[in-house]
């Protein structure tokens, strides 16, 4: 591994990013995650990198004015309830420094951006952001300000890139999708729960964007308890194709990690191997596609202990061309055995499928959902390949 051609960005101050005590959205996913690689031996000091907070000016490129401004007083405003703004609420609790703790994780994206783009690395890693539900007015699922579209509307101004975004999340990625569904040189893919189930609602295959930008937003809706081998394939099927009709010049993809059979918080099942298979494939295309320009993003997943740290320190590896070591390091495990007392923690870096129970009773594999998810994502396929092929963006 050479060093300076990947970035990983860390900073302690991502844990002012903190809803409270008991919400789901917990910083301590970064801390677990970090410390994994480093006792792994899979993060050289050398890759590490520190961010400065994203100014206001960079925020204006996605987020309007009186928004910024509610959450730079943290939601004392007379101007009415705060839950206008989408803070105040149960999923995004007011807290101090809100602005410093959000801009931070965009300021990160922000860069890592800047850097691949500018040439000094290959590929960069914020596992801070991946703030895919952020409107521009907004806040929403656990997001306050979008990162993600923060960073796709600095590359598109600066350098008129077209920009492919590819989100992983059990939950549609909806704050891109529509802060660009008139953009056609903004290709976003969601693969993610049906809407019809699933926070935020959206993410139906007939979102296809508006306009010149028709066929660049594409939507791959899975059923409840969706397993490995069904979402596998209808990645596979989709989003390789799409991306090559496309022909980005940068990928961007958001590695939340909620579709796991442990999530709380969601009805998909897969495992951590699938979710590293799709790393490697979209790793590479973007060399494939964007000369290995690729920037890899946090998200979603609340199995903070048995999930999220593995998948996590996989997609790095991923990133970084390592092999992940024969198991978990004990060192981890102990450090951390007192923060989760009465069980271990998992020794192995990958699922044990066969030791992993159905979700809430479910046959994970059933065929028929199988069926039902494959018929979606070829119709998808088609339809979407050719508007791209076709030039049709109208």
């Amino acid at each position: 591994m050479s060093a300076d051609r990947y970035l990983y960005y860390d900073d302690e101050k991502f844990d002012l990013y903190d809803f409270g005590p008991g919400h789901y959205f917990s910083p301590l996913r970064q801390r677990l995650t970090t410390d994994l690689l480093e006792k792994a031996g899979l993060l050289p000091e050398t890759a590490v990198t520190r961010a400065v907070p994203a100014t206001v000016e960079e925020l204006l490129l996605f987020h309007t004015p009186e928004y910024i401004a509610v959450i730079r007083a943290d939601g004392q405003t007379p101007n009415g309830p705060v839950q206008r703004w989408g803070i105040g609420t149960s999923d995004n609790p007011l807290f101090r420094r809100m602005h410093e703790a959000a801009a931070l994780r965009v300021g990160a994206t922000l860069a890592a951006a800047r850097q691949v783009i500018e040439g000094r690395a290959i590929h960069a890693v914020n596992f801070a952001g991946g703030l895919h539900h952020a409107h521009p007015s907004k806040a929403s699922g656990f997001c306050i300000y979008n990162d993600i579209a923060v960073a796709i509307a600095w590359l598109r101004r600066e350098y008129d890139l077209r920009v492919a975004y590819v989100d992983l999340d059990a939950h549609h990625g909806d704050g891109v999708q529509w802060g660009f569904y008139d953009d056609p040189n903004v290709l976003t893919i969601s693969i993610h729960e049906s809407g019809r189930y699933l926070f935020p609602g959206t993410g139906e295959p007939g979102e296809l964007g508006d306009g010149p930008a028709r066929g660049t937003k594409v939507n791959i809706p899975l059923l409840p308890h969706t397993g490995p081998k069904s979402w596998l394939e209808c990645f596979e099927l989709v989003v390789p194709a799409v991306l090559e009709a496309f022909r980005p010049d940068i990928l961007i993809t958001q590695h939340g990690c909620d579709a796991h059979r442990y999530d709380p918080l969601t009805h998909l099942a897969i495992s951590t191997q699938s979710m590293e298979a799709a790393a490697r494939r979209l790793h590479e295309l973007a060399h494939e596609l964007c000369d290995g320009r690729w920037i890899a993003l946090g998200g979603g997943g609340y199995s903070i202990w048995d999930v999220v740290p593995r998948a996590w320190a996989a997609v790095w590896a991923v990133v970084t061309d390592q092999a992940l070591p024969p198991a978990v390091p004990e060192t981890w495990r102990k450090a951390w055995a007192q923060r989760v007392p009465g069980r271990d923690l998992p020794d192995e870096w990958h699922d044990l499928i066969e030791e992993l129970p159905p979700k809430d009773g479910e046959d994970i594999e059933n065929e028929w959902r199988h069926a039902q998810n494959r018929r979606v994502a070829k119709e998808v396929l088609e339809t979407v390949t050719r508007l791209l092929r076709a030039g049709v963006r109208s």
